[in-house]
């Protein structure tokens, strides 16, 4: 396959039960850098919470974050596009969710914000230790998260929900998917994730490549969850790993092993680099 450029979800794809990089994942993507192929982180993070031991393999310069409501030159630190959510259309979100026993944390500037009544509950909302760890990275703490939000006067990346009670998770969701100037999708059971129209990764990938001179056909894109359904089908080639979503895998051109069975490596090894497993 002629591929010049690889999108890759982090969580549930690329990284491990363990949030980390496989060795086998890691010379995978050193051998396409190699060769002149992209290697994209595509993630619903902030470009602060994509892992250094990602980040810093010498080559990896562009990201696609926050669900593709920016793209971005690491090495240059410049945003090449966004599709973000006016400061008025968050703080109706947030003000909208606000009622629910919900935790949320719009984006700005590549940081998470939240409150301490947050921080400090972050089991109750069944948050696994290694996604806590994850949070007190990427988040900063203020008294009140809508309060900043209008003080900013910022536009913002992304609107993450957690919850610890799925019934109000199906809820709040009914009334999310009823308007149609946001985009609502979801990267692990307990949560949501509100974004701009026009923001996903699949129109990500598509913008970076058309920003690199790459057809769309010479795109891959390989991912797990309801938030990487874009770009499952929008790129020339798409692959969804085995822990992935029944609808993800019926979608993909390619099904891969899962991410703790270094999946990743596995399909780009045979599809890319024609490479022995």
């Amino acid at each position: 396959m002629d591929i010049k450029l690889i999108a890759i979800d982090l969580d549930g794809t690329l990284l491990n039960s363990r949030k980390g990089l496989s060795e086998y994942n890691r010379e995978t993507l050193i051998s396409c850098i190699q060769k002149g192929i992209h290697i994209v982180p595509c993630t619903g993070r902030t470009v602060d919470g994509i892992p250094d031991e990602v980040k810093k393999i010498p080559g990896i310069r562009y990201a696609i974050t926050t669900n593709g409501a920016v793209v971005e030159d690491m090495k240059e630190n410049t945003v090449i596009d966004t599709r973000l959510l006016s400061c008025d259309l968050a703080l109706e979100i947030l003000r909208f969710v606000d009622p629910y026993h919900v935790m949320y944390d719009p984006y700005i500037d590549r940081r998470g914000i939240t409150e301490a009544r947050f921080m400090d509950r972050l089991s109750e909302f069944v948050l696994t230790p290694e996604l806590q760890n994850l949070v007190h990275n990427t988040r900063d703490v203020y008294p009140d998260i809508i309060e900043f939000v209008e003080m900013s006067n910022k536009p913002v990346e992304k609107i993450n929900l957690f919850f610890g009670d799925m019934e109000e998770r199906a809820r709040l969701r009914a009334e999310l998917d009823k308007r149609s100037d946001i985009l609502v999708t979801s990267s692990i059971s307990n949560n949501l994730e509100i974004n701009a129209m026009g923001a996903t990764k699949g129109d990500g990938i598509l913008r970076l490549a058309s920003h690199l001179g790459i057809s769309p056909s010479q795109t891959m894109g390989i991912g797990d969850g309801e938030n990487d359904f874009s770009m499952i089908l929008k790129a020339g080639v798409g692959v969804a790993m085995k822990n992935g979503s029944k609808e993800l895998i019926e979608a993909a051109d390619y099904v891969t092993g899962t991410n703790d069975e270094d999946g990743v490596a596995s399909v780009i090894r045979k599809l890319v680099l024609g490479m022995e497993i």
